[in-house]
């Protein structure tokens, strides 16, 4: 499935969830799968604790993540440019 398809899978609504990202057809947020994720949480604890996702819906949440890393960032400590380069 294309990156393309994949974003399709979510869906941005000011009356679902308050407008967060949302997997297409749920209320399950883009950043509670990434949040998951990240915690260390495999792709089959999260299909199995929502059973309404599929395997793309989990590819799609990163696809979106993705897509908001590419021009924007945010800083996760108060290190100098310097501090961070010499690593």
């Amino acid at each position: 499935m294309k990156r393309e398809e994949l974003l399709q899978r979510i869906t941005i609504d000011p009356r679902v969830c308050s407008g967060k990202p949302c997997i297409r057809g749920t209320r399950i947020w883009v950043s509670l799968i990434v949040d998951n994720l990240a915690a260390g949480s495999s792709e089959k604890e999260i299909l199995s604790a929502y059973p309404s996702l599929k395997r793309e819906d989990i590819r799609a949440a990163l696809a979106y993540a993705a897509e908001l890393t590419h021009d924007r960032y945010v800083p996760l400590s108060l290190q100098s440019q310097d501090e961070i380069q010499a690593r």
